[in-house]
C-alpha cells in the first residue's frame, strides 16, 4: 500500500460512529471516508427501518446509489467495513442495546453526529425532539465510549442570526436546553405551537433556535468530553467529489434552481446585491474530517470549546443576483423535462410586487391547472405543490435578505496546517473552483440526481422549451392586448378613433 498522508495516517485504525448517515450530507461523509480513509478499521452507522424496509436493506439501497460506484471500482472492499445498527436519535441510548451498544462503546474512538431534521418550517417539538434531546442522547453514548478522542457537533452557520459578526464561539442564550427539553416533555403540541412564536424570539424558525440550544449542550460538555463544533452555511451540491453536481434533495438554492427550472418559481423576494453563504457538500465534509485530526494535533486543550465556520472565502461568495442571473442563463441552455410554464421569474425586495407576481403567475395557475385536472377525473396537485413551494421560500428569504458576516479563522487555520498531501486529498480550498462551471454542474446535478432526467433527454427538452417560449409570448400578448382593448374602452378612446376613421372616410 501507498504511503498514508498525515491526515489518513491518523484515522488508521481508528473506528468511526455516525448518526444521520443516510441524510445528505451523511451519505457524502460515509462514502469519503471510506475511499480516502481507507485504512481506518470500521464505520459505525445507525439507521431507522423506513417503509418497511430493514436497516440492512436501506444500506444495501444506499449502496446501489451513484456515489458509491469508484468504492466499488477502486476499493470494493471497504464497503464490509460499514457496520450498521438498528437506531434512532429519538430513543434512550439512541436505540442501541445489548452487543450493539457494547460494540459501539467499547470501540469507537470518532463521533460524527449529524441526525437532526432540517425542516425550517417543522414544530418545535419534533425539533426539540430531534435536534436538541437527539445531541444529548448521542452525548450520553458517547459520555461511555472508552476510547473517544473526537465528538463532532454538526451545527449550522446560522444559528447565532441575532449576531452582527458570528465568530467562531458558542454564544449564550437567555434559554436553557434543559428547560425546553422539559417544557417539549409536558406540555402538549397545541399550547406549544402557540408559544412558538414569542419563544423563537430572534430566531426565524425552530431549526436554527434547536440548533442554537444543542450547541450550548454540547459546550456544557466540554470539561468532560472531547467536543468539537461544525458550523457549514447553506450546503450546496458537490463541486468534484464523489460527483460533479451530487446532491439528492431539493433543500435550499438548489429546490430554487429546479423550481424557477421547471417554471413554478415565477417570483422570490431576495436582495441580490448580498452575497451568497454557501459551501459545496464535498468542502464541508472535508473540513469535518480533518476537524478531530487537526484538534489531535493541539499541543494543549483550548481554554474554551473549538468551534469552526465552515464556510468559502470571501472573495468566492458571489452575489445573489451572480446566481440567480448564471442560473436562468444554465437553466436555458440545459433546461428540465416538461416544466410547468417557460422559466422567466424574477427576484425582488418589494414585498407588494411579489404577492402580484404570485398570485397571478404562480397561485392563478395552480389552481387553472387543478380545476381542469378535476374536470378530467385525474389527481389535483398544483395547489399542494405551490403551497409547499410558499412556505419554502418564505422561509428562506430571511436568509436571502440579511447580510451574514462569518469568521472563519479556526477553519482556515486547518488549511495553513495540513500538508501538501492532504490539501488535495481532503480539499478545503475552493480558489480554483470554476463558479460558473459549478453553477452548470449543480444545475445538471440537479437534473439528473433528483429529478431523474438523464442527460439523454436534453434535445426533446429544448424542444419543449421552445414550445413553452412561444406559448408564454402568445399568452402574455393575449392578456396585455385584452388589457389595451378593456382599458380603450373604458376611456372611450375606441369610440373616438371610429369617430376619427368615419370623419377622414367623410
Amino acid at each position: 500500500m501507498a504511503d498514508l498522508s498525515p491526515v489518513q495516517e491518523y484515522y488508521k485504525d481508528k473506528t468511526v460512529f455516525i448518526t444521520g448517515a443516510s441524510g445528505f450530507m451523511g451519505k457524502v461523509l460515509l462514502e469519503k471516508l471510506l475511499y480516502s480513509c481507507h485504512s481506518l478499521k470500521e464505520v459505525i452507522i445507525i439507521c431507522r427501518p423506513k417503509r418497511g424496509k430493514t436497516p440492512e436493506a436501506r444500506l444495501e439501497d444506499m449502496f446501489k446509489l451513484p456515489i458509491f460506484q469508484r468504492i466499488k471500482d477502486e476499493r470494493p472492499h471497504m464497503l464490509k467495513k460499514v457496520t450498521i445498527y438498528q437506531g434512532d436519535v429519538t430513543y434512550d441510548l439512541l436505540g442501541l442495546s445489548g452487543d450493539s451498544l457494547k460494540h459501539v462503546v467499547e470501540n469507537t474512538n470518532i463521533v460524527f453526529h449529524m441526525a437532526a431534521t432540517l425542516k425550517l418550517e417543522g414544530n418545535l417539538r419534533d425539533a426539540i425532539d430531534m435536534n436538541l434531546l437527539g445531541t444529548k442522547r448521542a452525548l450520553n453514548v458517547a459520555k461511555d465510549m472508552k476510547q473517544l478522542e473526537a465528538f463532532v457537533h454538526l451545527s449550522t452557520a446560522f444559528c447565532n442570526c441575532d449576531q452582527e459578526v458570528m465568530y467562531e464561539k458558542v454564544y449564550e442564550f437567555p434559554h436553557k436546553p434543559e428547560d425546553l427539553m422539559r417544557l417539549a416533555e409536558w406540555m402538549d403540541v397545541k399550547t406549544l405551537d402557540a408559544i412558538t412564536p414569542d419563544l423563537l424570539k430572534p430566531h426565524p424558525n425552530t431549526y436554527t433556535y434547536s440548533k442554537r440550544l444543542a450547541e450550548l449542550l454540547v459546550r456544557d460538555h466540554y470539561e468532560t468530553m472531547p467536543v468539537i463544533i461544525a458550523r457549514p452555511s447553506i450546503v450546496t451540491p458537490a463541486a468534484a467529489e464523489p460527483l460533479p453536481g451530487w446532491v439528492d434533495n431539493m433543500n435550499g438554492p438548489t429546490g430554487v434552481l429546479i423550481g424557477a427550472g421547471k417554471g413554478v418559481i415565477r417570483s422570490m423576494i431576495c436582495n441580490g446585491e448580498l452575497r451568497s453563504e454557501v459551501i459545496p457538500v464535498d468542502i464541508a465534509i472535508n473540513g469535518l474530517i480533518l476537524l478531530p485530526y487537526h484538534n489531535s494535533r493541539l499541543k494543549q486543550k483550548p481554554q474554551q470549546i473549538p468551534v469552526y465556520n465552515l464556510t468559502v472565502d470571501d472573495a468566492k461568495k458571489r452575489s445573489w443576483k451572480w446566481i440567480m442571473d448564471v442560473g436562468r442563463d444554465l437553466g436555458l441552455k440545459y433546461p428540465f423535462d416538461v416544466g410547468l410554464w417557460y422559466p422567466d421569474g424574477n427576484m425582488t425586495t418589494s414585498k407588494f410586487y411579489h404577492t402580484i407576481c404570485t398570485i397571478l403567475f404562480m397561485w392563478l395557475p395552480a389552481y387553472v391547472i387543478d380545476f381542469l385536472l378535476a374536470i378530467f377525473g385525474q389527481r389535483r396537485f398544483m395547489v399542494r405543490v405551490q403551497t409547499k413551494i410558499s412556505v419554502g421560500l418564505e422561509v428562506l428569504q430571511f436568509f436571502t435578505t440579511r447580510n451574514w458576516d462569518f469568521k472563519s479563522t479556526h477553519f482556515e487555520q486547518i488549511y495553513k496546517e495540513i500538508s501538501e498531501e492532504d490539501r488535495k486529498i481532503f480539499k478545503i480550498n475552493t480558489n480554483d473552483v470554476d463558479d460558473y462551471e459549478y453553477m452548470k454542474i449543480s444545475i445538471l446535478g440537479g437534473r439528473q440526481y433528483v429529478m431523474k432526467e438523464p442527460l439523454t433527454s436534453l434535445p426533446k427538452a429544448r424542444i419543449q422549451l421552445r414550445f413553452m417560449y412561444v406559448l408564454d409570448r402568445i399568452s402574455k400578448g393575449l392578456i396585455l392586448g385584452g388589457f389595451i382593448y378593456w382599458a380603450s374602452m373604458r376611456l372611450g378612446l375606441i369610440d373616438l378613433v371610429r369617430h376619427g376613421i368615419e370623419a377622414v372616410k367623410h
